[in-house]
């Protein structure tokens, strides 16, 4: 009996996940420290994108603790920080993602025009979108090992051309120069939209910064960093089934995906539904935008329950959260090809680039769905596309 006591898991009680929440509250206010020191965050302020990476990377934990072990907190106390904290997070996430969705663009306009320089002058260097990179320092690939091969622009023009009839002798490929003059409009065109929304939404962030919303948001973690508001049985309480519960939500948001669609290498369906209007690709897009939140929100969990050890389950997880955010990237970014291409009185080699490089980027959702399908059910022991 007294082995069989000593090989049983000690519970992780409401303690654990106060450390937490202080540790959190604490790398929150140290990423303040920029922003208190020069009076504001500015455009090209020096570490200005790596402090609101570790603000909103510290948020997103704090509000995810409170959300997943919200009974063992003050009900009136994290019901009123939460949507705070959200409102800031997505606030300063809002610039960085048009700077790299322009980034994004640009690039594959370079790749599908064949090598042409797709660029603007005065156009700065990309910044990473902040909840798209990493929480350790390690680097991200690109693509998962299982991902299908990245589409060329052959496929993609042949996705919008119906096939020449057969008929000798067989006729030339596409001219890829009609394509090249269309991108460097379509760059910048592109250029012009997205640069004008990075601008208001720097803009917004500073007044939000400089707000007194955003102070009482400060002043609420500066008290979490001492006190952690536990209910009074959460010194006894065990996280684990809180943390199972959070699980169980992921994987039934994960059942409900259409996972033997998205085990095709070449999904055609998805893609004919991306290339639908655009209310269409959202249905189709939102239920794995959910599942990406879940996975999040399970993670964070997992954080919580394993302090001070190794989590098994860390490397699998980052994976499959990695070819969502690239799922989620890629989505945002065929929608804003798609928008740009209803610009009035554009030429039509612009619109015929643009409208490329929308199915380019429902070619990359696809394959994102790919590596998270291979990547979710490979580790889960069972056997992909089936």
């Amino acid at each position: 009996m007294a082995q069989r006591h000593h090989d049983r898991p000690a519970p992780v009680t409401g303690e654990a996940l106060a450390a937490h929440l202080r540790a959190q509250a604490r790398e929150f206010l140290h990423a303040l420290r920029p922003h208190r020191e020069s009076a504001g965050w500015s455009g090209g302020a020096e570490g200005a994108p790596n402090a609101v990476r570790a603000l909103r990377r510290a948020a997103r934990r704090i509000t995810a603790g409170l959300h997943t072990y919200r009974p063992l907190l003050d009900p009136a106390w994290s019901e009123a920080v939460c949507p705070e904290l959200a409102w800031l997070s997505g606030t300063l996430a809002t610039e960085y993602a048009y700077e790299a969705r322009l980034h994004r663009l640009l690039t594959a306009l370079h790749r599908l025009s064949g090598g042409t320089t797709v660029t603007v002058p005065g156009q700065l260097p990309p910044t990473p979108r902040p909840d798209s990179v990493p929480d350790t320092h390690t680097t991200p690939t690109t693509h998962a090992p299982d991902s299908p091969t990245t589409r060329t622009a052959d496929t993609a023009l042949t996705t919008l051309t119906p096939p020449a009839p057969p008929a000798p002798p067989t006729p030339p490929p596409p001219d890829r120069g009609t394509l090249a003059v269309g991108a460097a409009k379509a760059g910048a065109l592109l250029e012009r939209r997205l640069t004008l929304a990075r601008t208001r939404a720097h803009s917004t962030a500073l007044q939000a910064l400089g707000s007194s919303r955003f102070h009482a948001v400060a002043d609420k973690v500066a008290l979490l960093a001492g006190d952690v508001p536990l209910t009074a049985d959460a010194a006894t309480t065990d996280l684990r089934p809180l943390a199972a519960a959070a699980e169980d939500r992921l994987t039934a948001a994960v059942a409900a995906l259409p996972l033997v669609t998205a085990g095709h290498p070449y999904n055609a369906e998805a893609l004919v539904h991306g290339l639908a209007p655009e209310p269409a690709a959202q249905q189709q897009d939102a239920p794995w935008h959910q599942v990406r939140l879940l996975l999040r929100l399970h993670r964070y969990a997992r954080e919580v329950v394993h302090t001070g050890t190794d989590d098994p389950a860390e490397a699998r997880l980052r994976r499959a959260e990695e070819a969502l955010d690239r799922h989620r990237d890629a989505a945002e970014a065929a929608a804003a090809a798609a928008q740009a291409a209803r610009t009035p009185r554009i030429a039509p080699a612009t619109a015929y680039a643009l409208g490329v490089l929308h199915a380019d980027q429902r070619h990359e959702v696809e394959a994102a769905r790919y590596a998270f399908q291979r990547c979710w059910l490979r580790d889960r022991g069972e056997r992909p596309g089936t």
